[in-house]
């Protein structure tokens, strides 16, 4: 039985992160369409605006101009993870800058998967510490479809134990999350989200990749989400306010 949602919107990333190459449109046409979205964002309110990084400025342009506490937020590093964290650093540096007020990194998921943990939690650790500083959420893509469910168990309890270790204080601001969507059409499971919820304790979980209604929406709140990445936010919106 889901739990009684006051406000769903307060739940959603609403993201679009689609190229102009993706949609086979002009990037003027593509920034048409952005516009139309964060306005979206800014009508039912929800928590966050997710955005590729060159959109930053814009989204927070109309979200200022409209007065509006909508979130931006950015995808690093995006969808291969595979950077090293100096490259990272420099993104999240120029967004930052740009306005954004949340992280979405994606975690070399491959060096974990191969052993190579000194690198790993180098870069978890010296890529929160950029976004705190700045006051900012970070959330880390851990690509649940590349992983086992032992492997997600412990790339997110490895995940936790950096941040619990180094950033006690600021754990409600750091995220584990599931999935780019990209990673050939696998997204959140709600085995995902439990095997997450069972290691990491009190620290937060966004769910992302192929939630698209209203019903998958609250299960993976039920199993422990604290966001949900979508880019059918108004659909779920829509539904849940239908039958509210």
């Amino acid at each position: 039985m889901s739990q009684k949602i006051s406000n769903i919107s307060k739940y959603l990333d609403s993201t679009f992160l689609k190229t102009s190459v993706e949609l086979n449109v002009s990037k003027k046409e593509l920034e048409k369409i952005i516009i139309s979205f964060v306005n979206e964002a800014v009508e039912y309110n929800f928590k966050c605006v997710m955005i590729r990084s060159n959109y930053v400025s814009l989204a927070k342009s109309i979200i200022s101009d409209k007065k509006s506490n909508v979130i931006v937020g950015t995808v690093v590093d995006f969808p291969l993870g595979t950077s090293c964290f100096e490259q990272k650093i420099k993104e999240a540096k120029e967004v930052l800058k740009n306005g954004a007020q949340e992280l979405d990194y994606v975690c070399d998921y491959n060096s974990f998967k191969m052993g190579e943990l000194d690198s790993f939690d180098e870069s978890i650790l010296k890529c929160t510490k950029i976004g705190l500083e700045a006051n900012a959420v970070v959330k880390w893509i851990v690509e649940t479809g590349a992983l086992s469910k032992s492997e997600i168990k412990s790339i997110s309890k490895r995940i936790y134990d950096i941040i619990l270790k180094n950033f006690p204080d600021q754990i409600s601001k750091v995220f584990v999350k599931t999935s780019t969507g990209y990673y050939g059409g696998l997204g959140a499971t709600i085995k995902d989200i439990k095997s997450i919820k069972s290691v990491v304790a009190d620290m937060p979980i966004k769910a992302s990749g192929g939630i698209s209604d209203l019903d998958t929406c609250l299960k993976m709140i039920d199993a422990g989400a604290d966001r949900i990445g979508t880019s059918k936010a108004s659909i779920i919106y829509k539904e849940w306010r239908r039958l509210n």
